[in-house]
């Protein structure tokens, strides 16, 4: 609790010196609460716009806040782009832990640690927020990386999460127009995110099962997973030597053809994706390296996404509409995801889903030139615009989508989305590629119709049983149900009337036909204004039911 306490106060602290401090004071009423610092009194923090301010003090608050403006950055449909373009900026490179934190880590997890390895390189070639990498050699001279989570970087992020989750609730109910971001249910998914992270064994089953999908598939290689050395907090695996993917100068100096590994790269995520439903989500150019032999290595399997059969057509069509300029289909993929669009919303949106596609679209001269870049962001501005919740298979889908196009266009320039990906999805609709799981649930479908058929007879059978024996219940839901109700309410009243009125013109008759020196001369002429009104309501009735049956009637 006491550790918990004093983050929170360094949050408020680092919060406060980046000039939030009217944010605080609205969350926080009362200064006697906590101590609001002065604004840091830095050139580069003083002439810093709100978004770099933001930026600097998730890089100050540490591991934690880094991460989370670094998924944030995919919510490009959610926060504006000025924003989104500084928390892209985020650099999750931290000062390596001390080599003998290392050492006693590994003793930890791996007992026999001097058995295994011969050599371990002391300088880490990697250093992060959760963890670093470090060579080593196996016994047999093997070169392995040994990747190392930082001591105590769970009980951080555990508090760190609690009170980012209690902020979070807190802002929701002192600022409610913050609820439009839905914050709470960012650090959920967050939260849901890095705990994942923290589990090398997960890491590491991930890359077993990609290397699975791709064993028949030449130019793309996967680490090897060293399973008797790797625990939840230690992963060893497969030491690879290669260049950036991003570095075209480098892969020509290999030898190799940039534009060739570009579309192999980007042909690899179609596969995962369309094929695998089961795909890297991380392609950061540090985690895709090209070998001396031209092959592409994957890094990093944190973050994986995957895609149940019926989700991959959603998204086959998505890029479907959006090559072929499909406003229904594009809208209708949208809602596949799970994505509401409220009815007074669907023609707005439509019209400007018309507007962007007409004006970035591939016309119908050139499917190739789709700038599909500009077309998912100005599609995500549109999902802000009209407040639309995305999901994050799909957040995760557009942004890997958009990562590898940007490292294809570094590679070759003149690499085209719409050239690329069109013969793909036509070979996979004509092939049939995803064929057993549509065949799978169409069969189940046409034996439900067939067991729908069969049941018919006995079903119309109970239903005759029990009309005979004054057993079956009818249940009528009308909406006109409130007007009938209306129309009975008139009849009645009407009906009331009449007999009100008949009874008086009774009564009145037979005080009328009376002798005089029966009843007092008063009594006669109440019977007579009686009868009189009487009459006189009977013929208004008399002519009110005609006229209305013969406009009825006209």
């Amino acid at each position: 609790m006491v550790s918990r306490l004093r983050r929170y106060a360094q949050i408020i602290d680092v919060l406060g010196q980046y000039g939030f401090r009217i944010g605080l004071e609205r969350m926080f009423p009362g200064r006697a609460r906590f101590r609001l610092p002065a604004r840091k009194k830095t050139d580069k923090a003083s002439e810093s716009t709100v978004y770099e301010r933001i930026r600097l003090a998730l890089e100050d608050l540490g591991p934690t806040f880094v991460k989370f403006g670094q998924i944030l950055s995919t919510r490009t449909e959610l926060l504006p782009p000025e924003l989104i373009d500084e928390l892209k900026k985020l650099q999750d490179r931290v000062k390596p832990i001390p080599f003998s934190e290392v050492r006693t880590i590994l003793e930890e997890n791996c007992p026999d640690i001097d058995l295994w390895f011969c050599t371990i390189e002391e300088t880490p070639v990697a250093s992060a927020s959760i963890a670093q990498v470090h060579r080593a050699f196996l016994t047999d001279g093997t070169p392995v990386a040994i990747k190392v989570q930082r001591p105590g970087i769970g009980e951080i992020i555990d508090t760190d999460i609690s009170i980012l989750r209690s902020m979070a609730e807190r802002l929701e109910v002192v600022i409610p127009e913050s609820r439009l971001y839905n914050p709470t249910g960012l650090v959920d998914d967050f939260a849901h995110q890095i705990v994942k992270e923290l589990d090398f064994t997960r890491d590491a089953r991930n890359a077993d099962r990609m290397a699975r999908n791709f064993r028949s598939v030449p130019g793309i290689r996967f680490p090897k997973i060293y399973w008797e050395f790797t625990s939840p907090r230690v992963m060893v695996m497969e030491f690879v030597e290669g260049v950036r993917i991003d570095e075209p100068e480098a892969i020509l100096q290999l030898g190799l053809d940039p534009h060739d590994i570009g579309v192999r790269g980007f042909h690899a995520y179609l596969k995962m994706i369309f094929e695998d439903g089961f795909f890297h989500g991380d392609p950061h150019p540090g985690n895709l390296l090209v070998t001396k032999e031209g092959e592409i290595i994957f890094l990093d399997f944190g973050i994986v996404g995957i895609l149940r059969p019926e989700k991959r057509q959603h998204f086959i069509n998505l890029l479907f509409g959006l090559v072929n300029d499909d406003i229904d289909l594009l809208l209708r993929s949208l809602e596949g995801f799970g994505i509401v669009i409220a009815e007074e919303n669907r023609e707005p949106l439509r019209d400007d889903l018309y507007i962007m596609m007409h004006d970035l679209g591939s016309g119908d001269d050139d499917v190739g030139q789709l700038n599909f870049p500009l077309v998912v962001t100005e599609l995500t501005e549109s999902m802000r615009r009209y407040q639309l919740r995305v999901p994050m298979n799909l957040v995760l889908l557009l942004k890997v989508f958009m990562m590898v196009l940007d490292i294809g266009i570094r590679l070759d320039p003149k690499f085209n989305f719409g050239r690329e990906v069109t013969p793909y999805l036509t070979k996979l609709a004509d092939t049939n590629t995803l064929s057993s799981g549509y065949l799978k649930r169409a069969s189940t479908t046409l034996l439900d119709s067939a067991d729908a058929i069969l049941d018919m007879p006995r079903n119309l059978n109970l239903m005759l049983r029990r009309l005979s024996t004054g057993t079956f219940k009818l249940e009528i839901v009308d909406t006109d149900i409130q007007k009938l109700q209306m129309a009975l309410d008139k009849a009645s009243d009407k009906l009331m009337i009449g007999m009100v009125v008949a009874s008086l013109v009774v009564g009145s008759s037979l005080v009328l036909q009376a002798s005089p020196f029966e009843l007092p001369r008063e009594i006669g002429w109440i019977a007579i204004l009686g009868y009189t009104a009487a009459v006189l309501c009977g013929f208004y009735a008399i002519y009110h039911v005609i006229f209305l049956k013969f406009r009825m009637g006209r």
